[in-house]
């Protein structure tokens, strides 16, 4: 092998299949004597990188003696989906159904290939998800008999896998205790558990990942698993596998802290496979600044408790002991399932609840997707509903799709008598840049309510007029709460002009609140000067 060829081989190796090109290669170089036809179908591991790409390939070639001196030779493979190939091959130059191929082979098999046989049909049926017995029902006159066989060797077959179970590399483990739990019936957790009482400790590690793999491959969890085949006398083997995945989980709890997101989100995701031992994590995670490592990790949550995602969110936003704000994470992740819209109205309706709860979740109904009925007319009912914080929920959710009713309604709440009905509104005419109701928002920097005298500035800001300068430079200077001041100079650093300048200039020397000062040397710095 020229080491050209080699360097392909390992980029390649485990790419496909069980053994990856490597294992593919020499699988070809152990079967194949004849070196022309060698030559043509070994090159196959390197495109592919399949462990059986080369039996595949050799079934493409004109049959002769030297082919199927390798199709037998590739029988004896301890590779199965290289032997499985070799049938494969068989049955398309005999013009013969796969699984006929196989029953007659196991069928016919010598005592010293019988257990050979029988392990390649019960892995063939198991990577189809089925029982050899359901798998050979249609396989010829002798699938019956080739069945029955597989089955009294069920415990040699056992072995063999249990043996792969601890196998050194991780995909072969995993691929294993998968196929012998198909084949036996039964769930992998069962197994693995009768496999580790029977193996000493130090394999536990082995063995929890194989578990993992096979969570991971069917988009469950170990814990979930463990938990719905504890019995009290797996105890025990249960608290060691458990001791192992609190270890393993030590890197992605640190994963959890990390600045960057795209971490953050990839530790959330190992831990979903997890399940239940990860609850602590998961749950603390929905407080992340991210929506989408919060969103995975409300789906996790869901997963571990083997419920749907609407299921989950409907126990804990009913819950009292769950605070409002993970509350509300609950809600944004049900508005992006499914069949949002009549979970989300449920909780609306549902006056049990407490108003900011409902209000949340009809101002969540902006983000449903496939809605049955047009927004507005979804919306109008809690627009007048006694409940101020149910009402401002409907007046954030007419954000998007703009609609002439919903500037109507906008405009209306404007006047309405609670403070978080107005700022619901002026949060909705700052994102739609109403500008006609500019002026309705200069006249609510005199509002008896700081939310609403900070809500009006933030949405002066977004209308971007240059006559609201002067205004907003007016509450910067007269307005007795730093958290309005601090809106107003935000706004004009964004505003500009030579009035904005000024204006920030005397805040940055003579406000008593740090943080005005902060934000008025930053937007001063915005307009190109350099403040002290």
């Amino acid at each position: 092998m020229s080491p050209a060829l080699l360097l392909v081989l390992l980029l390649s190796a485990g790419q496909h299949g069980g053994q990856g090109a490597i294992g593919c290669w020499r699988s070809c170089q152990r079967h194949v004597q004849d070196q022309s036809l060698r030559t043509r179908v070994c090159q196959s591991c390197v495109t592919s990188g399949r462990a059986d790409s080369w039996v595949l390939e050799l079934a493409r070639v004109k049959p002769g003696p030297a082919s199927r001196a390798a199709l037998r030779s590739a029988l004896t493979d301890p590779e199965w989906r290289v032997r499985w190939g070799a049938l494969r091959a068989q049955a398309k130059a005999q013009g013969l159904l796969e699984r006929r191929v196989l029953a007659d082979w196991v069928a016919e098999a010598p005592a010293r290939d019988e257990v050979l046989a029988c392990l390649t049909a019960a892995r063939i049926a198991a990577e189809e998800g089925q029982s050899t017995a359901s798998f050979l029902k249609d396989a010829g006159a002798k699938g019956g008999a080739a069945a029955a066989r597989i089955w009294a060797r069920r415990e040699a077959i056992r072995d063999a896998l249990e043996v792969e179970v601890y196998a050194q590399e991780a995909s072969v483990r995993g691929e294993a205790l998968l196929h012998l739990a198909t084949f036996l019936g039964r769930a992998p957790a069962r197994v693995l558990l009768e496999a580790m009482a029977r193996r000493p400790e130090s394999g536990d590690g082995i063995a929890a990942s194989a578990l993992l793999r096979v969570a991971e491959k069917q988009g469950g969890s170990v814990g979930r698993m463990l938990v719905l085949e504890a019995k009290p006398e797996d105890r025990v083997l249960i608290n060691r596998l458990f001791a192992v995945y609190s270890q393993d989980m030590e890197p992605l709890r640190k994963g959890l802290g990390s600045l960057d997101v795209a971490e953050r989100r990839a530790a959330v995701q190992s831990l979903r496979s997890y399940g239940p031992l990860a609850q602590r994590e998961l749950e603390r995670v929905l407080g992340d600044t991210e929506v989408s490592v919060r969103r995975l990790a409300a789906r996790g949550l869901a997963e571990s408790e083997g419920l749907s995602l609407m299921e989950v969110a409907g126990r804990r936003i009913r819950a009292d002991e769950v605070p409002l704000a993970t509350r509300r994470v609950w809600l944004e992740v049900a508005a992006t399932d499914k069949g949002c819209e009549p979970f989300l109205l449920d909780v609306a309706n549902d006056t049990r609840l407490l108003a900011d709860v409902r209000g949340e979740a009809v101002a969540w109904l902006a983000e449903c997707e496939g809605r049955a009925r047009p927004r507005f007319q979804v919306l109008s009912t809690f627009l007048r509903d006694a409940q101020a914080l149910v009402r401002a929920g409907a007046v954030r959710a007419l954000a998007r799709p703009r609609s002439p009713e919903g500037d109507a309604a906008v405009g209306a709440a404007l006047g309405d008598s609670a403070p978080e009905v107005v700022v619901a509104a002026l949060g909705v005419v700052g994102q739609q840049r109403q500008r006609v109701q500019g002026e309705t928002a200069v006249a609510l920097l005199d509002s008896q309510h700081a939310q609403v005298r900070e809500a009006a500035a933030r949405a002066l800001e977004q209308l971007g007029r240059a006559q609201d300068v002067k205004p907003l430079a007016r509450t910067l200077r007269e307005d007795g709460v730093a958290s309005v001041r601090v809106a107003a100079a935000e706004a004009l650093g964004s505003l500009g002009g030579p009035f904005a300048a000024s204006a920030l200039s005397e805040a940055l020397a003579r406000d008593p609140d740090s943080h005005v000062q902060h934000v008025a040397r930053r937007g001063l710095v915005r307009l190109g000067f350099r403040p002290p």
